[in-house]
């Protein structure tokens, strides 16, 4: 489950609103009041003994249709269900995950199949089920409810939002017993006290969407330099110098953070910092978080020392690990991190890839088998059966599997052993070794073939602007990438581009979702990226197209907004945009404005930019380490 680390945010006005509601839920005789409120309610003409059925079945979102079997009757994410909520006087409960989330198939196996919670939210709730693939701007301002009023947030994420669109009580994953005791007090507080809660949820709205004003568009190249001084100050005090990454339990790949380190490193040759950085990679390379048989990052791991992942695989990741890679490679001259790169994008293209230029979402964590990782995991039998002895011994020294498996259906490889410490252990060259481990990956990944591991084939339009900045770092190493990213370059450009607007995604030809924020900052980049690497200036006046229609549709004087057309309570404008696993989306824009402006001698599309990113102040002088992608812009502007 995915916990981020992030500080209290010390919100007086949200805390309040959780200690009154669980207090309210705590002190209630539950049974009495059911009976009371639903006599009421039926007296009133309250009570809907209709429902509409779910209507999830055959979705085009694999993540989607994997719910149009539960007897919950799940609705897609429609404004107008809210409507319906005010007639029902029901509270929406709203749940978020994707096809790839391990906690997402626990609850639904554990909660959203069960016939008599099922029955309880249908009866209580108006249930809406949501892709956060294709709906990120809604997913990532529920996140930041539930971060700032928990303390934490992740997926499967499940937010309870009133009749007028205000978000009220946000979970993520809970035991079937807990759930199903929290949607029975809930739909009681509502009942009893409808009016409060609609005045907690709407003051916890406004306290979220307060933003600061612009300072104008001239950066103060003092506070820039403070602001990069507190970030690595903030940095090194959650980062972990024994086993690297951040915080002490579960590991993610915090790219945008690592990547305003390895600037800050650039500039300054910080030893600390530097030995921190390629404690940081190479964890990251050697151990659990990535694929050693088919290359490749997973999405996190669940320990503070890289060994479990869970194991879905994401575009989003590796395409921005690639270049992280490929950058840390220069710094430190590394011909490993280059490997690592190269690899990964290798497993993008055999395995992401449809054939038309197109890369898709992911890779399930959970086999055809119905287990976690069972596509990666290795048995004793199993590599006694496909080995030879010798290779059996040389891959369980290499692999780190000389002792119990970590996990209960296998072992997953760890690079544990160098090739020529083994060679000295078993008396046999280096060079035999190495020969070795290539016939051994080749067997095992001959019988990975009878697995089988679903995907979701979604295609992104965001996700692929940041693949194809990664083809355009990669294809200066090797230039057989060059095909692949023209290829992804003319998909951008031909089906999710009409002159006019972007669209969000395309599944089995069939576009879902409005084009949001950050798809327009990710494309834009990716486009930007691949012309410096192409010289394409025939490409400048597309980016330009792209780059004004985000302007005009996501920003205001007031700040940001993530998407068009949100409710009320959800539609807040934010002056800075945090980062989440993929760098913010208004810093990723302004970055990429700022050097279309330059280019272009656009001196007014330069100050608007420039004012974009001369706000926020409040939040980066206290706690910027989810700031990383906007202080680096920051960086680049005041130069």
């Amino acid at each position: 489950m995915y916990t981020c680390f992030v500080a209290s945010c010390g919100i007086f006005p949200l805390r309040q609103c959780l200690i009154y509601i669980f207090g309210q839920l705590a002190g209630q005789d539950m049974k009495i009041i059911n009976i009371l409120t639903f006599s009421l309610c039926v007296m009133l003409g309250n009570v809907s003994v209709l429902h509409a059925a779910n209507n999830l079945k055959g979705h085009p979102s694999p993540y989607l249709a994997m719910h149009g079997e539960d007897p919950v009757d799940w609705q897609r994410w429609d404004n107008r269900l809210f409507a319906r909520a005010k007639k029902e006087n029901k509270l929406v409960f709203v749940s978020i995950g994707y096809f790839a989330c391990h906690w997402c198939h626990v609850m639904q196996r554990e909660s959203y199949q069960n016939k008599e919670i099922a029955s309880i939210i249908n009866r209580d709730f108006i249930p809406v089920k949501v892709d956060r693939e294709l709906r990120p701007a809604l997913d990532a301002r529920l996140i930041s409810f539930v971060e700032r009023t928990r303390g934490y947030a992740g997926w499967p994420l499940n937010v309870f939002i009133t009749p007028d669109g205000y978000p009220l009580l946000g979970i993520v994953y809970l035991p079937p017993a807990d759930f199903k005791s929290l949607l029975e007090n809930m739909s009681s507080t509502w009942q009893t006290d409808t009016d409060g809660m609609n005045v907690m949820a709407r003051a916890a709205a406004d306290e979220l969407g307060k933003t600061e004003p612009s300072l104008g568009p001239e950066l103060d190249k003092k506070q820039v330099a403070y602001y990069q001084q507190l970030f690595r100050q903030q940095a090194m005090l959650n980062a972990d110098h024994l086993q690297g990454g951040f915080g002490e339990q579960s590991k993610f790949p915090l790219v945008p953070q690592l990547s305003l380190l390895l600037k800050l490193y650039e500039q300054g040759k910080d030893q600390d910092l530097g030995t921190f950085l390629k404690l940081t990679l190479d964890k990251m390379a050697t151990q659990g978080l990535y694929d050693h048989l088919r290359g490749g990052f997973y999405r996190y791991v669940v320990d503070p020392n890289w060994r479990i992942p869970h194991f879905e695989k994401m575009l989003y990741d590796n395409a921005q690990l690639v270049r992280l890679y490929l950058r840390a490679a220069k710094l430190f001259d590394s011909k490993d991190y280059v490997n690592v790169a190269m690899e990964s994008m290798q497993f993008m293209q055999t395995e992401l890839t449809t054939g038309t230029g197109a890369m898709i979402s992911s890779l399930s964590a959970i086999d055809s088998n119905n287990i976690e990782g069972g596509y990666y995991l290795w048995s004793d039998d199993e590599l006694k059966q496909l080995l030879t002895k010798q290779e059996y011994r040389i891959i369980k020294s290499y692999w780190g599997m000389k002792y119990a498996p970590d996990l209960e259906d296998g072992h997953h490889p760890r690079l544990d052993q160098p090739a020529s410490d083994i060679a000295a252990e078993l008396d046999i060259s280096s060079r035999a070794v190495s020969k070795s481990i290539t016939r051994i990956k080749a067997k095992l990944k001959k019988r990975q073939q009878q697995r089988s591991l679903p995907r979701d084939e979604k295609v992104l339009a965001s996700w692929n602007g940041l693949a194809l900045s990664a083809l355009a770092e990669v294809s200066s190493q090797d230039k057989k990438y060059a095909e692949m990213g023209k290829a992804t370059q003319s998909l951008i450009l031909t089906r999710f581009w009409d002159g006019k607007a972007l669209k969000r995604a395309i599944v089995k030809g069939e576009y879902l979702g409005n084009a949001t924020l950050e798809d327009y900052a990710y494309v834009a980049d990716g486009l930007w990226n691949w012309m410096e690497y192409t010289k394409d200036r025939a490409l400048l006046a597309k980016i330009q197209a792209i780059v004004m229609q985000a302007w005009q549709r996501f920003y205001a004087d007031d700040g940001w907004l993530l998407a068009e057309g949100m409710l009320p309570g959800i539609s807040a404008r934010e002056g800075v945009v945090a980062d989440g696993p993929m760098p913010s989306p208004s810093a990723v824009l302004t970055h990429v404005t700022l050097k279309l402006a330059r280019r272009l001698n656009d001196k007014k599309l330069l100050s608007v930019a420039m004012s974009a990113l001369n706000r926020g102040h409040a939040i980066l002088k206290t706690d910027n380490f989810w700031y990383a992608a906007h202080i680096e812009a920051m960086m680049d502007a005041s130069r």
